[in-house]
């Protein structure tokens, strides 16, 4: 009979689980990656599982994005941090945002969505693409 229990218990999680429905991704889906484009550069962004909203949202489920604009990754366990040269900050919620100041050449743009704390999501939520600006 505990065994019986305990099994029963052990998939009450799983259950919660699988109503939470499928993970959080992020898609860049503007610039296309390997694309060559004119400046100013649109990225758009599209989001499931999760959803977008300004960084002053608590409630779970909700995140903001993030651009790291020819910039690596900062560590995944700390706030992103403000006032960093190619680090945004999309805090109200936005799904766009032109790049107007990117030079002629190669670049990487890296997507990721963070909680209201500017902590990215765990599972990590990311996307990356390369683009040229002629």
């Amino acid at each position: 009979m505990l065994a019986l229990t305990l099994g029963i218990l052990a998939c009450v999680p799983c259950a919660a689980q699988a109503q939470a429905g499928k993970p959080a991704k992020v898609k860049i889906t503007a610039p296309a990656n390997g694309a060559t484009v004119s400046g100013p550069v649109k990225v758009t962004l599209q989001a499931t599982g999760v959803e977008i909203v300004p960084a002053t949202d608590e409630r779970p489920g909700t995140g903001h994005h993030h651009l790291f604009v020819d910039h690596d990754l900062t560590p995944l366990t700390d706030t992103i941090p403000r006032g960093v040269t190619g680090i945004l900050h999309l805090g109200r919620g936005q799904t766009e945002f032109v790049l107007d100041s990117l030079k002629p050449g190669p670049h990487r743009v890296i997507a990721v969505v963070a909680d209201w704390k500017h902590v990215p999501l765990k599972p990590l939520v990311v996307d990356t693409v390369r683009f040229t600006v002629k």
